[in-house]
């Protein structure tokens, strides 16, 4: 799948995720001080950054995406604010208490150990910062439960790796994060299998 995920998925991804801009604008809005983006793919998130987020550090393992991602980067209005590395979430190459801020926006269903990349993401983010989160995740509904676990296998291969099936809330709650300022949505701008979303901020207690 290498020539498919180098050159076919990235424009994929950036048109099947299009119709969240708005969505990704209005949370990203909250990121401030030293930012930390998991899996920030083609960069299609960094234009959103209000001058807030003083530094911007972001990861992503596929180096295809990673090098589409400087190249974004590099076009943008204060460059030197973005440090982009090669990494998987989970292990950051990051010190304890190091952000106030984590983006996780549509990559937890992509991360192949959710359990270690949430304990790694409380590690290097300070006591009181937030996770600003955007994940599409498992259905409320039975009836679409059924049909994401029965599409999930084919799902996963042709978008490399991602998964319908995640629940993201459990998953950070198990972490110690404070659900209140997220909500679980229905996304009138994504389609039946991937509209309900987790969006808002999960705080770190101090």
């Amino acid at each position: 799948m290498g020539w498919y995920e180098d050159h076919i998925f990235p424009p994929l991804l950036d048109w099947a995720t299009r119709p969240l801009e708005r969505t990704r604008r209005e949370l990203l809005a909250q990121a401030s001080g030293r930012v930390l983006e998991l899996g920030v793919g083609t960069g299609a998130n960094f234009p959103s950054y209000t001058p807030a987020a003083t530094e911007i550090h972001g990861i992503e393992p596929t180096p295809a995406l990673l090098r589409l991602a400087r190249e974004r980067a590099a076009g943008l209005p204060q460059p030197q604010r973005f440090t982009l590395v090669e990494a998987g979430a989970e292990a950051l190459p990051y010190p304890d208490d190091h952000f106030d801020s984590v983006v996780a926006c549509l990559v937890f269903c992509t991360i192949p150990d959710t359990e270690a990349a949430a304990a790694e993401i409380a590690r290097v983010l300070r006591p009181g910062g937030k996770v600003l989160v955007l994940e599409h995740v498992a259905s409320h509904r039975p009836g679409m439960q059924r049909l994401q676990r029965g599409i999930n296998p084919v799902w996963r291969r042709l978008a490399c790796g991602c998964e319908l099936t995640r629940d993201t809330a459990a998953l950070l709650r198990r972490h110690g994060f404070d659900l209140n300022d997220t909500r679980h949505w229905h996304h009138p701008a994504l389609p039946g299998l991937m509209a309900e979303v987790l969006y808002g901020s999960a705080t770190l207690p101090g």
